[in-house]
């Protein structure tokens, strides 16, 4: 019977997996781009394109757009993709088919984003590392992982340094989970935009301008995100100063912000160790810029900052956040503009924000300190502030469920 049932499952696993799987095995040197680009056109669904150690010299973006195929290299710092002759695409590698891995290996010097992936399902980037040589500078790419408009999306036990914009970021997505990961020397750390359905856990957002990004942006496909959870985290020293071109949305992020919640909605965000950050340790604040879609929100609504351990922040604000300093206005731990207030296509709207603090410490021996700017309207500046230090009631806000990922 124990040989009759052994037999039974054998043979469903070999029905399961595809009869003429394929590994295509690519080493660096001549024509390597020509010979890496053929096999990633060649695999098929099953397939997995191998990288041998080793530097690729390319000067023109990778395209991948079958399904189920796996990319994978000996390790992030063995089998390197390098652009810096770049001449040729918009991005180092771009994903455009579901159920696809990339795995152990290295992308450098994109001339624009590291490795983008667009409408492809069940992602998953592992054990990789994307940056930029040299200082951090505006002519960098915007992202270094970057999927968007994807659902099922897994980034874990990746390294960025260098994205003029975010270093992981994921927009217009849902279902994403993004862990292990450490982000340093970008302007943004980490960034979650117009998503639905977020666990950002066990990572570190370090010397970055601001750590970790929670935004919904008007204009976009998809817009309300909400359900983020942002837990178990080290957000701290993130003093880099923020190099995004002028323009680009990211360059309003104040240098030494932790964590930024901006015009989203059941975000938790706990368990974290938070400190070193010169400007805040979390910033709850409302878009407040022209806002021509009558349907977009612009308020941060329920807001759940619990069980942090916040360390040293407000000693050094950047931005316009330095004239609250300048005046006098101690910057706490938790900052929130205080906007409940909106104008959005010409008419005002108002909203309550509904944040809650609870059970966060401080390691400073003193209490976690709390403050209301107290902003009229979410386009007022700085100087119409009305500061207020209560802190805000402890308010019921269920928890987003845990996202699970059919390809983890």
């Amino acid at each position: 019977m124990l040989r009759t049932l052994l037999a039974g499952a054998c043979l469903a696993l070999l029905a399961a997996a595809p009869a003429d799987a394929r590994t295509w095995r690519v080493q660096p040197g001549a024509d390597a781009q020509q010979r890496l680009q053929s096999a990633l056109i060649g695999a098929r669904p099953g397939d997995t394109v191998s990288l041998a150690r080793g530097r690729f010299e390319l000067t023109a973006g990778l395209s991948l757009d079958v399904d189920r195929v796996t990319l994978r290299g000996e390790g992030p710092d063995r089998s390197i993709l390098s652009f810096t002759g770049q001449t040729l695409g918009a991005e180092g590698l771009l994903v455009t088919s579901d159920d696809v891995t990339l795995r152990n290996f290295g992308v450098e010097n994109t001339k624009g984003d590291g490795i983008k992936s667009k409408g492809a399902d069940r992602i998953r980037y592992l054990d990789l590392r994307v940056g930029w040589a040299g200082e951090p500078k505006a002519s960098n790419g915007a992202y270094g992982i970057y999927p968007v408009s994807s659902r099922d999306v897994l980034v874990d036990r990746c390294i960025v340094r260098g994205a003029s914009d975010a270093g992981i970021y994921v927009g217009q997505s849902r279902n994403i989970v993004i862990r292990r990961s450490l982000a340093e020397f970008n302007v943004a750390g980490i960034e979650i935009e117009n998503s639905f359905n977020a666990d950002v856990h066990d990572n570190v957002a370090t010397r970055n301008a601001g750590g970790i990004l929670v935004f919904d942006l008007p204009g976009l496909p998809q817009q309300g995100g909400h359900s983020i959870r942002v837990f178990r985290n080290s957000i701290e020293r993130n003093d880099t100063r923020n190099f995004a071109p002028p323009g680009n949305i990211v360059a309003s992020v104040p240098t030494g912000t932790g964590v930024i919640i901006m015009a989203n909605r059941n975000v938790h965000l706990f368990d974290n160790v938070i400190g070193e950050n010169g400007t805040a340790n979390v910033l709850v604040t409302a878009y407040g810029l022209e806002i021509a879609d009558a349907s977009y929100n612009a308020l941060p609504r329920d807001v759940m900052i619990r069980n942090n351990l916040f360390g040293r922040s407000g000693y050094a604000p950047a931005g316009d956040l330095a004239v609250l300093k300048q005046a006098g206005v101690p910057l706490p731990d938790v900052l929130w503009d205080g906007v409940t207030t909106y104008i959005a296509a010409g008419t005002p709207r108002n909203e309550p924000v509904r944040l809650s603090l609870k059970d966060n410490r401080s390691a400073r021996n003193t209490p976690v300190s709390f403050l209301s700017l107290g902003l009229p309207v979410a386009s007022s500046p700085p100087t119409d502030a009305t500061p207020d230090a209560t802190m805000p009631g402890i308010l019921v806000i269920p928890e987003p469920a845990p996202v699970r990922l059919p390809q983890d």
